[in-house]
């Protein structure tokens, strides 16, 4: 089974591959050491650990060296959060994605968010940049495809779960392997999502949300921890300096 096939095969609604987000070939290691089956970078963890900032602040070359280099490191399938490709255009983002295609990695998360700007491509132009990147990458590349309208909207209501599964399908249409929702995080929101789209569901834990348990019993296939380990570590690293300084 290829690399590609093998990562797709972790994707199971009811029992989530568990993704705690890295962020250089340091930390790839010691996330594989805990028994991950599989490494993800996060973009902002990647760009803060770099000192960019996240927002297609962090070089291409340098994304694209981060991970060969986690990949020369630890001998997992890796997923890159590649933003929005770094470019508005289909094709020119999609030749981004076919060049980290490139560098071995078996996928990449692709957002709906203006990067640098307000709200979120619309539907069908979004639509077009990932048909594009499937036509570029072929079959095997997984395609996260990700919409943050949980992030853009302050009502979590039936209406925005509505627009979430209108997303989703087109998504799904339009050669996505998954679909990822950051910041959905009910149990029956999810179970309506998960009915309504054809792709393994990708939600992200964070402090407060609902146990793991009630996410694989409500159908999720992926669970991502995004910038929140990083963002503990540094916390603590902090503390420990304070400590020994002090």
């Amino acid at each position: 089974m290829s690399r590609y096939a093998t990562f797709a095969a972790l994707h199971v609604p009811g029992q989530p591959l568990v993704l705690y987000n890295i962020w250089d070939p340091g930390s790839a290691v010691a996330v594989a050491a805990a028994g991950a089956k599989a490494l993800a970078t996060g973009s902002h963890p990647v760009g803060d650990a770099a000192g960019y900032g996240d927002g297609h602040k962090v070089p291409l070359a340098y994304v694209f060296d981060n991970a060969r280099r986690i990949m020369a490191t630890v001998d997992l399938p890796l997923t890159v959060d590649f933003e929005g490709a770094y470019s508005t255009d289909p094709d020119e983002g999609a030749a981004n994605v076919l060049a980290l295609k490139q560098t071995g990695a078996v996928g990449c998360n692709f957002e709906d968010q203006l990067v640098g700007g307000e709200g979120l491509h619309p539907l069908g132009p979004q639509v077009r940049r990932i048909r594009a990147i499937r036509d570029a990458v072929g079959a095997d590349f997984f395609i996260n495809a990700r919409t943050d309208l949980f992030l853009k909207r302050t009502e979590h209501d039936a209406a925005l779960v509505d627009e979430v599964i209108e997303r989703g399908r087109a998504f799904a249409d339009a050669g996505a392997s998954g679909f990822f929702v950051p910041r959905l995080s009910d149990p029956g929101q999810i179970e309506r999502v998960v009915s309504a789209v054809p792709l393994p569901l990708n939600v992200i834990a964070f402090p407060g949300a609902p146990p793991k348990r009630e996410w694989a019993h409500a159908g999720v296939a992926r669970i991502s921890h995004g910038p929140f380990p990083h963002r503990a570590l540094m916390a603590r690293l902090t503390e420990m300096a304070r400590e020994a300084i002090g």
